[in-house]
């Protein structure tokens, strides 16, 4: 039939074709899976999976005592997996609709991103959480969250200058951060960034990042704030471009506060100028002026040219080099003044002439025995070591403005590691911004390091008295600090403007210590170009600053005043078996019975006044009795009275004081 013969024909065909089918989808297989395997395996493993470095957290950093400056926080890094995305630019448009301060310029450098294809690239390093929650609720395929390690600040701008930053990659690009970045780093852990079959990117953890060491500074964060808050309000209140200060420990070389204005927020740092993020202090040079006379003095006295009293003739209040001409200040002729009155007047001319008498030999000697012409300390990144004349080149006229703190370029650091050297009895300790580090639950502490004496302690206690002068009578009298004895020197220094000495524009400066016999604080301020109603002389305007800074400090240590102290309180001795108190007297309080015949008897409060806290709850605790306690220091008065009927059970006010003197008026001291 003829319909069997087409069904047949048809049935061969399609067995034909179906044959012909399988047979191309085998090659094609054996193609893809056997030729193409390596290739194509390569290939998805890129768009499925990519391991990503992620950074440690880093170590914390605190002040002298255990408050946080900085520390790590997790934040949302997002990211793309471009081969997951369709359309690039409507991606970089919902994308940077969700982020903050996102423009054309960046949206259009994000899709340029997205459509290169790679397998992996950010769309915003450490987000806001606001940030991060916008994005995800757009719910975009390839888009996914990591976590990363982000610097945070919680001061702001304190002490912005020592701390620096860190930039997006974890790596320290500034102050402490830059300089100790490879201990406070730690070490970095991988993450594995995979897509799903619904094309939904997530990450997964291969290795966790270990985190870094710990820094503990010299820096105390409340003496911190009062020099930024004195040296801004000295700067503005003088109209001037630029401010520095420092503050030294000199018996250990520990910087307590170095602060600069303008400052910075380091946690928007990219906001912030170039101009406020320098580190003046180590980084700006500027010559010293008079302050630099203290070296000048410090050869004289060792070398025995002078002594405090030999007299220097400085007439006629002029002194010529050649064609060169330098006056004294303000056209002052001083006359014959002694030695000690060269430096407290600050006498260019007297200076000069005892420069001269050294020679430039010695002079320069002295200069390098103070540390001028080399970095002061291996904490700074960055440090300049400043400019000083070789003394086989230093002619007469070099040799005169060296005298006076001219051609010889130092930065405000090197200043306050000189007058420490004075401070300390001639020792040149090296200054140092890092106390401990902090590693694996222990403390390294970073030991003081002598560099050398410079002077001997003679030489330093005979300049110190002649510092004291330099506030008590000379040009530093608005750097005194009320009840106590300072030591310091003032400086005012023409700034070269275009390659010549500027008529409007000087550094005025004031270094000093206090108090001057027992030293807590060595201080160094620098004001440039201040335009306002102090002038610009450094005994006007940084003298006030460095006074207020000292008063703060004083304060803040509880430092006993050094003219007319109080008298220590005398107790007699008890050799009873009592164990000394810490504080407070040396036996203890007695407890007075009274009899009252046939009634029974009655205890009497005991005088706790003069005891420290501790001791004073002890002895509360024998009796039955709490307290409530108001200040801090020693027991200046109490209520119940002493003599009182104790009453079991009472609570006892106690007031506290630091200073006895707070006692002068206790009934029984026989004052009015």
């Amino acid at each position: 039939m003829p319909w069997r013969h087409t069904i047949t024909r048809r049935a061969a065909v399609c067995a034909a074709a179906l044959v012909a089918w399988s047979a191309a989808i085998e090659a094609r297989l054996v193609y893809l899976q056997v030729v193409r395997h390596a290739d194509l395996a390569a290939r998805a493993e890129r768009q499925q999976l990519r391991t990503v470095e992620t950074a440690a957290n880093r170590g914390d950093i605190l002040d002298r005592n255990g408050r946080v400056l900085a520390y790590s926080v997790d934040a949302d890094s997002i990211y793309v997996v471009p081969t997951e995305i369709g359309s690039a630019d409507e991606a970089a448009s919902a994308l940077c609709a969700a982020l903050d301060r996102c423009g054309s310029r960046e949206r259009q450098a994000l899709a340029d991103r997205i459509r290169r294809g790679r397998a992996f690239a950010y769309v915003r390093r450490q987000a806001s959480p606001e940030e991060a929650r916008r994005v995800a609720a757009l719910k975009l395929d390839g888009v996914g969250f990591m976590k990363e390690s982000r610097r945070f600040y919680p001061n702001k701008e304190l002490a912005s200058h020592v701390l620096g930053y860190v930039g997006l990659d974890n790596k320290g690009l500034q102050g402490i951060e830059a300089a100790y970045d490879t201990l406070i780093k730690g070490r970095p852990g991988t993450v594995l960034i995979q897509t799903d079959a619904r094309r939904q990117a997530f990450s997964r953890i291969e290795r966790p990042p270990t985190a870094g060491a710990a820094l503990e500074l010299t820096i105390d964060e409340y003496l911190q704030h009062a020099v930024e808050r004195e040296l801004r309000a000295g700067v503005e209140e003088n109209r001037a471009a630029s401010g520095s200060a420092i503050v030294l420990d000199p018996r250990t070389g520990e910087i307590l506060a170095l602060a600069n204005w303008p400052a910075f927020n380091p946690n928007a740092y990219r906001d912030a100028p170039a101009d406020a993020q320098r580190n003046r202090v180590i980084q700006d040079l500027y010559e010293p002026g008079s302050t630099f006379k203290i070296v000048t003095a410090s050869a004289a006295l060792e070398e025995k040219v002078l002594g405090p009293d030999t007299p220097v003739d400085t007439n006629p209040g002029r002194i010529r080099f050649g064609s060169r001409v330098i006056d004294e200040d303000r056209g002052h002729n001083y006359g014959l003044l002694s030695f000690t009155d060269v430096i407290v007047k600050s006498s260019n001319v007297g200076a000069i002439k005892v420069g001269l008498t050294l020679g430039p030999e010695r002079l320069g000697a002295y200069v390098s025995r103070f540390g001028f012409g080399r970095r002061a300390s291996p904490d700074f990144l960055g440090e300049s070591s400043g400019i000083v004349w070789n003394p086989a080149t230093m002619k007469d006229s070099a040799l005169a403005s060296v005298s006076m703190g001219y051609q010889v370029a130092v930065t405000p650091l090197q200043m306050a590691v000189a007058v420490s050297t004075v401070a300390n009895g001639g020792e040149l300790v090296e200054p140092r911004i890092v106390r401990a580090v902090i590693q694996d639950g222990r403390r390294v502490p970073v030991p003081r390091k002598v560099v050398r004496r410079a002077v001997s302690p003679g030489t330093a206690a005979t300049l110190t008295a002649i510092m004291e002068q330099v506030v008590e009578r000379g040009t530093g009298t608005r750097a005194r600090v009320d009840r106590f004895t300072v030591a310091g020197k003032t400086g005012t220094a023409q700034k070269i403007v275009g390659g010549r000495y500027s008529a409007s524009d000087y550094n005025a400066s004031f270094v000093g210590f206090v108090p001057s016999r027992q030293p807590v604080f060595t201080i160094v301020v620098l004001v440039d170009s201040p335009h306002g109603p102090n002038a610009y002389y450094g005994g006007t305007v940084a003298a006030p600053i460095f006074q207020r800074i000292a008063a703060a400090g004083l304060r803040l240590y509880g430092v006993p005043p050094s003219i007319n102290p109080a008298p220590p309180v005398m107790v007699a001795r008890r050799d009873d078996g009592w164990e000394r108190p810490a504080s407070g007297p040396a036996g203890p309080p007695a407890i007075i019975t009274l009899e009252r015949g046939a009634g029974g008897s009655a205890s009497l409060f005991p005088d706790l006044r003069g005891l420290g806290a501790r001791d004073a709850l002890r002895m509360l605790a024998r009796l039955g009795m709490t307290a409530r306690l108001d200040g801090a220091g020693v027991v200046v008065d109490q209520d119940p009275p002493p003599g009182s009927p104790i009453e079991r059970g009472a609570v006892t006010s106690l007031r506290l004081a630091r200073d006895a003197r707070a006692d002068a008026a206790r009934p029984d001291s026989g004052g009015p």
